[in-house]
């Protein structure tokens, strides 16, 4: 175990692991050594969320959104293809997006959650009539779900990793 923390600390000092890949990794390796499965993931009382891995706006002026966030809460501005970014604040991000529709809304809010199993999180899921929609296309394991308010709830297996589109 200390050997394995020694590691995860050597390669976030190098610039191998940034800030939140360290968190993660300590994490894991915090769960491992007491003894948890991945299966715990899907217990009777739900899943452990870890943090709110991102939260996605569509808004009518993209830039405007982009701007007020980063000047007035410091959000470091990366991936900006001019019609969406990512804004980060600790390990968090915000996606301000060109909206679709004819309003602006809050698209969805993502969750990471611990000990990531995706068979026993879509059998979890699926257990508890939330017809789980697989969504992989942001370089993570996820699923979409809709919450009793009818609101889009992504959960996730870990940090938010897009991919090149």
């Amino acid at each position: 175990m200390q050997y394995l923390i020694a590691k995860l600390v050597t390669d976030f000092e190098s610039g191998k692991l940034n800030r939140r890949e360290l968190i993660q990794g300590l994490g894991l390796a915090i769960t491992a050594a007491s003894g948890s499965t991945a299966t715990e993931a899907a217990s009777p009382k739900g899943f452990h969320a870890t943090g709110i891995n991102h939260i996605s706006y569509e808004v009518a002026d993209y830039a405007r959104t982009r701007d007020f966030y980063a000047d007035l809460l410091g959000m470091k501005i990366s991936a900006d293809n001019g019609q969406e970014c990512e804004l980060s604040f600790g390990d968090t991000l915000l996606l301000p997006r060109k909206r679709m529709g004819n309003r602006s809304r809050v698209d969805h809010i993502a969750y990471t959650i611990a000990n990531w199993d995706k068979t026993a999180v879509a059998g979890e899921l699926k257990r508890r009539g939330l017809r789980p929609q697989p969504d992989d296309a942001a370089g993570e394991e996820s699923f979409h779900i809709i919450d009793p308010d009818g609101f889009d709830v992504q959960i996730c297996s870990g940090p938010l990793r897009r991919k090149a589109r």
